[in-house]
């Protein structure tokens, strides 16, 4: 039985189409991806379904008694709750079954057998065991240390929280009330390798339908079993995982762009013959079935072919050979030991993956290597000429609001690399009029791909990197990527896109046990 059923959706905004005519079926246990271009709707859609967005058009049907929740890229506020209340807020419902089930429970044994009784408390359990039964605290618990939270982290307030840990929070959160539609945006942004292989195996097992939004290919290969590609203001749908959908999808922008050029080619012929012949009487019958044939003609629509950048770094001298070195480091936050006796040696041309589960270290490493955060104990060596560049987990937050997107990337940049900035820019999905957009205005995403497209243009010869991935969509990856493998520096790199790691490191470095050990990549 299906879940949803969407009939002709039309959605606009600020003035602009951004689908119409939109119209799908979502099964009981469909695993479904949403792609296409950047600003096409994809999560806007995610928000209509989940009720958060008005409809402009067309219908939306529920099957009676659908629950709903959605994971979008907006993590909860900082607040004083602690996690373990946040995450089973999302329950709050199931908690009202059950509370509903005692009362009627004593109300039973107390000798109330009316039929609306037994009515009442018969329907207070249907919808109990629909939404997996009574064991909904211990998958809430399941769920958080699945995510790479510790029983530690379940009193700890949101407040102290990180970004990454706050949108990890939201997605247990959801997770844990286990919805009847289940709606993910990005849901492996911020998590670890093994916090991804558990949302891999839990989406398989998911008793419910899903529908997500993710750039990570690895993820969508291995979880979903259907596309629906939002392009030019319409849906298509493909049957098959990610890499099933990127032969298919350019099998039909193919014969799309050939029949475009089909047509094209046949109203030039055309319209040359209504020129030719316009004025002559003999062929006035002919002209006028052409005109009048052009008329009808509904011109065939092509998406604009992405074009591929090729990038590369502006030139910088070399650093001395030892590049960054910590010596005896230790570092504590209160009483949690991160490093104790850390020794790490970088040298110039070393291209190192940082890996280890969430919480152990990655970022405080990064940032003391940056020597935005000094050791307790111990140093941090500068070797000769270093000229670096780190861009933090947070990178878009900390963005000046008041300038334009061209101006923050023309400031500071040298001047050979200024008519790169539109090349650039495009790359990063920003063209026409939107490079004079403030930053104030740009999205979190949007501000992470101009954080990432600013660092590009400024010279280095260390480049320090904390999860530059998060928000950037296929091909903007592929630019950064292409950039990095062609990089002369040194490069030390979070991430845990399994495609960059591979592409990228010669050496591991593995965090965790308040320490860092180096092992080198065959």
């Amino acid at each position: 039985m299906a879940v949803v059923i969407a009939s002709s959706l039309r959605k606009e905004h600020s003035g602009d189409v951004l689908y119409d005519g939109v119209s799908f079926k979502v099964e009981r246990k469909d695993r479904l991806a949403l792609a296409g271009p950047n600003g096409a709707g994809k999560t806007t859609l995610l928000r209509q379904l989940a009720g958060l967005v008005s409809i402009d058009g067309g219908e939306l049907a529920l099957q009676r008694g659908t629950r709903i929740a959605l994971h979008d890229q907006r993590p909860p506020a900082h607040s004083p709750r602690p996690l373990r209340e946040y995450v089973l807020s999302g329950t709050a419902d199931l908690a009202a079954v059950e509370d509903e089930l005692r009362t009627l429970e004593a109300a039973m044994v107390a000798g109330d057998h009316q039929p609306s009784t037994m009515r009442r408390y018969s329907e207070a359990q249907a919808r109990l065991e629909h939404a997996g039964g009574y064991d909904w605290r211990d998958r809430a618990a399941a769920v958080v240390r699945g995510l790479g939270f510790t029983d530690a982290d379940l009193d700890r307030p949101l407040s102290t929280f990180s970004g990454g840990e706050l949108t990890r929070a939201s997605l247990a959160r959801v997770l844990a009330s286990q919805p009847d539609l289940l709606l993910l945006d990005e849901p492996t942004n911020h998590l670890d390798l093994e916090a991804r292989n558990w949302l891999e195996e839990y989406l398989h097992a998911y008793p419910f339908a899903v529908i997500l939004v993710s750039h990570d290919r690895f993820f969508l290969d291995a979880v979903v079993t259907r596309i629906a590609d939002l392009t030019l203001r319409t849906l298509t749908d493909y049957v098959g995982n990610y890499s099933d959908y990127i032969v298919q999808h350019e099998e039909r922008m193919a014969a799309l762009r050939k029949a475009k050029h089909e047509q094209d080619e046949e109203v030039a012929r055309v319209k040359m013959f209504i020129d030719r012949f316009r004025y002559q009487a003999t062929k006035a019958s002919q002209v006028q079935s052409r005109i009048k044939m052009l008329e009808k003609v509904v011109p065939i629509e092509v998406p604009p072919e992405r074009k591929k950048i090729h990038f590369n770094f502006p030139s910088c001298g070399k650093s001395g050979r030892a590049v960054i070195e910590l010596k005896n480091v230790r570092k504590t936050y209160g009483d949690l030991v991160i490093f104790d006796k850390l020794n790490l040696h970088i040298e110039r041309g070393d291209r190192i993956a940082l890996v280890g589960p969430n919480g152990v270290g990655k970022s405080t490493l990064m940032r003391m290597l940056s020597g935005e955060e000094t050791p307790d104990a111990g140093e941090r060596v500068d070797g000769h000429h270093l000229v670096m560049q780190y861009f933090a987990q947070d990178e878009a937050t900390r963005m000046d609001p008041a300038p334009t997107v061209y101006e923050t990337l023309s400031s500071g940049s040298p001047l050979q690399m200024v008519p790169m900035i539109r090349n650039i820019l495009g790359g990063f999905l920003f063209s026409g009029d939107d490079v004079y957009k403030h930053v104030r205005v740009l999205s979190g995403g949007e501000r992470t791909r101009l954080a990432v497209a600013r660092m590009l243009l400024r010279p280095s010869n260390t480049l320090l990197l904390d999860e530059p991935t998060n928000h950037l969509d296929l091909d903007s990856k592929e630019v950064l990527l292409d950039a990095l493998v062609d990089y002369g520096g040194t490069l030390i790199f979070v991430s845990h896109d399994r495609y960059f790691v591979e592409r990228l490191a010669t050496k591991i470095i593995e965090v965790g046990n308040g320490t860092a050990l180096v092992y080198p990549r065959t």
